[in-house]
C-alpha cells in the first residue's frame, strides 16, 4: 500500500525509509501508521489474533451508546484488512476496541480467492467494509463511508440442501461481529457411541473463530429471547427433529396431542424470533423440491419442516438460498 505517494507499508513494515512526520511501528495487531495530522491507520495482520480470555471491549452495559466521547487508546480511524484470507479479523479488532463506531473498515483481497468483484463487494457489505477498486486513492479517515453492516434486531433465513454450503455461508455472514453466540440443535457429541458425528461437530467449532461462544441447547425460543449481539442458529431441521421426537411423532401410534404440542413449540420459537433484539442468522434445510418421501416419518419431517421455513422465511429481513455453495438473496 502506497501512503501519500511518499513510501509503501505493508503486513511487515514500511518499505524503505519512513518520510519525516510519519510514524510506522509493528503492533500485536498489525503496523501501525501515524501521519502528521495524527490520523491513525492500521494496516491489520492477516495471522492470529489476542489470546482467548481477552475480555471484549463491546461488552458496554446495556443501554449504554456505542458513541462514546471517550475514544479508546488502541481504536485507529481506518482498517486494512486482507478479508479474503480472514474476515475475522474484522470481528477481533471489534472485540479488542481497535474498530470503534468512527473506525472505517476497507477490505482487500478481492483476487482470485474470490470468485468475482460483486461476491467481494456482497461479502464487504455484510461486514460494514469498504472495497475499494484497484488503484483507488482513500483519505484516512475516507470521504465515503461504508454502509452500515447489520444490526439487532433483524432476522435471516439462510436455507440450502445437504452439503450446499448454508452453513459456511451463515457463518461468514457472521465472521465481523464481535460478540457471537452458537446456538447448535444437535445432540451433543459423543466420540464412543458416534465418532463420524464427533467429528463433524469437532471441525465446525474448528473452523469458527475462538471468541465465539458455543451453547448446545434445544431451547431456542430462551436463547432468542435473553440474547444481544449475534447469534447464529444451526439448524432449525435439527431442532425440528428433537421437537417432534419428544412429542411422540416419530413413533408408529403417536399419543394423543402430539401434533399440539409441536405446534406449540413452534409457535413459541416463531413469536422469540419475531421479537428478539439481536442480530440472528438461522440455517434451516430446503425440503421438498418435489419429491415424495417414501416413509410416513419423511412426510411428516418435510411437511412440518416446510410449513416453519415459510412462518421464519415471513419473519425475516433477509432470505437467501444456497446451492453449490452460490448465494441467491430474496427481496
Amino acid at each position: 500500500m502506497t501512503v501519500d505517494d511518499r513510501f509503501r507499508i505493508r503486513e511487515t513494515g514500511a518499505v524503505g525509509p519512513v518520510p519525516p512526520g510519519y510514524s510506522v511501528f509493528p503492533t500485536p495487531d498489525g503496523v501501525l501508521l501515524e501521519g502528521p495530522d495524527g490520523g491513525r491507520l492500521l494496516y491489520a495482520r492477516t495471522g492470529p489474533g489476542s489470546l482467548p480470555g481477552v475480555p471484549p471491549a463491546e461488552a458496554r452495559a446495556e443501554g449504554s451508546s456505542g458513541y462514546s466521547s471517550a475514544r479508546p487508546d488502541q481504536q485507529v480511524d481506518m482498517v486494512i484488512v486482507d478479508a479474503a484470507q480472514r474476515p475475522e479479523v474484522i470481528g477481533e479488532l471489534r472485540r479488542s476496541g481497535v474498530i470503534g463506531v468512527t473506525t472505517a473498515v476497507v477490505a482487500v483481497g478481492g483476487d482470485h480467492r474470490v470468485r468475482s468483484p460483486a461476491e467481494f463487494a456482497r461479502r464487504a457489505r455484510l461486514w460494514g467494509a469498504l472495497m475499494p477498486g484497484d488503484g483507488q486513492a482513500l483519505s484516512c479517515p475516507p470521504a465515503v463511508w461504508p454502509e452500515s453492516r447489520p444490526h439487532g434486531p433483524h432476522r435471516t433465513l439462510v436455507t440450502g440442501g445437504a452439503r450446499s454450503g448454508k452453513s459456511t455461508e451463515a457463518e461468514l455472514r457472521l465472521m465481523a461481529e464481535p460478540r457471537v453466540l452458537y446456538a447448535a440443535t444437535g445432540p451433543v457429541p459423543d466420540p464412543v457411541e458416534d465418532p463420524e458425528w464427533a467429528d463433524r461437530v469437532d471441525r465446525h467449532v474448528r473452523r469458527r473463530p475462538w471468541w465465539w461462544r458455543t451453547e448446545q441447547t434445544t431451547d431456542l425460543a430462551a436463547v432468542l429471547k435473553r440474547s444481544r449481539g449475534a447469534v447464529l442458529v444451526d439448524c432449525l431441521g435439527t431442532w425440528l427433529t428433537w421437537v417432534m421426537g419428544e412429542a411422540g411423532l416419530w413413533e408408529e401410534a403417536p399419543p394423543p396431542g402430539a401434533e399440539d404440542r409441536v405446534e406449540a413449540a413452534v409457535h413459541g420459537l416463531l413469536e422469540a424470533w419475531r421479537e428478539t433484539q439481536a442480530y440472528v442468522v438461522a440455517v434451516t434445510n430446503e425440503v421438498g423440491a418435489g419429491v415424495v418421501p417414501a416413509t410416513r416419518a419423511g412426510r411428516l419431517f418435510r411437511d412440518h419442516l416446510g410449513r416453519l421455513n415459510q412462518w421464519v422465511a415471513a419473519e425475516s429481513e433477509e432470505v437467501v438460498l444456497v446451492t453449490a455453495g452460490r448465494v441467491m438473496e430474496f427481496p
